[in-house]
């Protein structure tokens, strides 16, 4: 058998044995790695977010998807980390300066872990958040109530489950980009979000975007980013 020799340490990247950290990454796009938490032992998820956060000291670091057991190591070995118990998150450093609005609108109270991930990513990608809740479509008269709110924000994160029809009213009643989330809530022929991702995919409103089942996370990168992106450049420059 032919062995490799050893090329040595890698530029940009951090190896901690079981994980290999992407320290480049914030250079490369503006925003550092994140660690995604299912799956790693406690110990793991505060030895990659120490070692982020050590790697990045002037920028917030975040965890997303934490056990029980992960959010009480963090809480015990990183004291200056927020941990959000409901979005199953944990933040170390300070969030950056913010840079246009993200409104994370929620169906119901259900909907909360989702939504509550998608505003602390949001927070942590650099945009300033929103959080409009339980103003899902059997109340109509709730969501046209916080029609201007929803105009004035610069990307909409819209969380729902059961049919997902949400987004799709949201949707119609504003030009604003807009990332919809089906979540994982409803009875049995919900299929554990199918149905509310197959209706927003189906959407019949212009410009909705579908993330994946409960995937908060990834909706809060995308608003994020387009919320920094619709300051005026020279704001950005400022």
């Amino acid at each position: 058998m032919t062995h490799l020799p050893d090329q040595g340490p890698v530029p940009g990247i951090h190896d901690l044995g079981y994980a290999r950290l992407d320290t480049d990454r914030l250079e490369r796009t503006g925003d550092a790695e994140v660690v995604y938490g299912a799956g790693k032992t406690p110990s793991q998820v505060v030895e990659l977010l120490r070692t982020l956060h050590a790697t990045h000291p002037g920028h917030a670091v975040l965890a997303t998807r934490l056990t029980d057991e992960a959010q009480a190591a963090v809480t015990a070995e990183l004291p200056e980390a927020v941990v959000d118990p409901v979005g199953r998150t944990a933040v170390l450093g300070e969030p950056p300066t913010q840079s246009g609005t993200v409104a994370v609108v929620a169906a119901g109270t259900s909907d909360a872990p989702v939504a509550a991930e998608a505003a602390t990513t949001a927070r942590v990608f650099g945009a300033g958040v929103e959080v409009i809740t339980d103003v899902g479509v059997a109340g109509l008269h709730r969501i046209l109530g916080v029609r201007e709110r929803l105009a004035a924000a610069d990307c909409l994160i819209v969380v729902a489950g059961m049919e997902g029809a949400l987004p799709s009213v949201v949707g119609g009643l504003v030009g604003v980009p807009l990332v919809a989330v089906p979540t994982s809530v409803g009875y049995g022929a919900s299929f554990g979000g199918l149905a509310a991702l197959l209706g927003m995919l189906n959407s019949c409103a212009p410009g909705v975007t579908v993330v994946n089942i409960d995937n908060g996370f990834g909706a809060g990168v995308f608003a994020a980013r387009v919320a920094r992106q619709s300051v005026p450049r020279e704001t950005k420059d400022a």
